[in-house]
């Protein structure tokens, strides 16, 4: 299919169209660039808004916090050391008691004649032990005291014989050899005189110290059964250890109580604890007695406490510290086991040069710096050093001077040398700060 043929009338047309826009466009662009000329001489240059002020010198004090669960001040659960079934509660979940107050007993009937059974025992033990300290001599000491006795006679007769023989002797009415007959028996009346005596001796020492020994022995076991028959008895009566409110009674009247399980729970919630666990470094800046304010949720109003301890060791899981807040609690509104938030009152600078923690600008390698105005409305970036710090302010230890205006709002992002006007941020007048103008006295 052939296309008709365009006319050269058509063609020239066309031509002087597209100089005439050709022309015009560029008409166009010569006067956009000669208003823009005179734009930029009579515009002036825009200033950043921002707001400073000079940096306050004022007491500050820093602020340990930490996440902390509040426990009671003495907590006991109480289990009994026999398994018994329960035989009567005195006390409810809520019940106020005392120290030495009887919570719970269980069945002890069979604990009870046990112990009756061990103090007849014992009974007897005495009764026995006093028989065996007191009454006569065994037999074979009096068989031992009659051998003495009649050894002592012989002893005597035959000292009498010699003595006679002796004088008879000297008279010349008998021979010699009847004198030394009668000393050889003196001799041999004397020796069994001596044994008897011996033999007596040693019977009345040792068994004495034998009978009593025995005696002893029975007593003092039968006294160890007595006491342990009425331990196992007073097991089957709980009482508490100390002043509080009971917390928790999971079993009822009846059912087996074993051994080791607690009956009942008493705490002491008159004082609470808030326990937390703080880094070493922390805690190095820490004493007993600081004040501190507790947090907890639900409550409108923080709770006043002070630090009541300080571990002396770390813990081996955490190589934390825990730290004890004590925090009173006499309308019982705070909970043993809540959860709180606890700020610790540490050191205190009397005169600490604190400017806004907003003015703080943190740089990729952990620095800090602020950005100051100076004379000529020029924002200069400053490093500084920071000592402590709180939600709020922060304590500049070095790189501004208490003159300095420092910038709080409108810094972040703020290049080094950037013209600046004192105002409020997003506001549409540029205030001169050097001539104390604005732009709409300038126009």
């Amino acid at each position: 299919m052939m296309l008709p043929p365009i006319s050269s009338d058509l063609v020239n047309q066309r031509m002087s169209s597209r100089g005439a826009w050709k022309y015009a466009a560029a008409a166009l662009l010569c006067c956009l660039a000669l208003a823009g000329c005179k734009q930029d001489e009579t515009t002036p240059q825009v200033l950043v808004a921002v707001q400073a002020a000079k940096p306050e010198v004022a007491p500050i004090s820093e602020q340990i916090q930490g996440d902390a669960v509040l426990s009671p001040l003495a907590e006991a659960a109480l289990s009994p050391k026999i398994s018994a079934p329960i035989k009567k509660f005195y006390v409810q979940r809520g019940t106020h008691v005392h120290a030495g107050e009887l919570l719970v007993t269980l069945e002890d009937r069979d604990l009870q004649g046990n112990a009756l059974d061990n103090q007849g025992s014992y009974t007897a033990a005495q009764a026995a032990y006093q028989q065996a300290t007191s009454i006569q001599l065994p037999e074979a000491t009096q068989t031992a005291q009659l051998d003495l006795a009649q050894a002592k006679a012989n002893l005597g007769l035959n000292q009498s014989i010699v003595k006679g023989r002796t004088q008879l002797f000297q008279e010349g009415a008998i021979p010699g050899r009847d004198l030394d007959t009668a000393k050889a028996a003196l001799v041999q009346a004397q020796a069994a005189y001596d044994t008897a005596a011996k033999h007596l001796q040693s019977l009345e020492s040792i068994g004495r110290e034998a009978s009593g020994r025995a005696a002893q022995g029975q007593l003092t076991s039968a006294r160890g059964k007595l006491l342990n028959a009425e331990a196992l008895a007073s097991y089957a009566s709980l009482r508490s250890p100390i002043d509080g409110v009971v917390t928790d009674r999971p079993l009822f009247v009846g059912e087996m109580a074993p051994a080791g399980t607690p009956l009942v729970t008493v705490m002491d919630t008159s004082s609470l604890i808030a326990k937390l666990h703080l880094s070493q470094a922390m805690v190095q800046r820490m004493k007993v007695g600081d004040k501190a304010q507790v947090t907890v949720h639900g409550l409108d109003t923080p709770i006043q406490g002070a630090v009541s301890l300080i571990s002396p060791a770390l813990d081996p899981g955490s190589t934390t510290v825990e730290i004890w807040v004590k925090l009173t609690n006499p309308d019982a509104k705070l909970k043993a086991g809540a959860p709180a938030h606890v700020a610790i009152v540490g050191r205190t600078v009397p005169n600490a040069l604190q400017v806004p923690t907003s003015a703080l600008l943190p740089a990729d390698d952990g620095s800090l710096s602020v950005m100051v105005v100076d004379s000529q409305s020029t924002a200069r970036l400053k490093p500084v050093t920071i000592g402590i710090r709180l939600p709020d302010t922060v304590q500049i230890l070095s790189g501004i001077a208490p003159g300095d205006l420092v910038i709080d709002t409108g810094g972040y992002g703020l290049q080094d040398g950037t013209k600046v006007r004192l105002g409020v941020a997003g506001d549409d007048k540029s205030t001169d700060n050097a001539a104390g103008t604005t732009r709409e006295d300038k126009d």
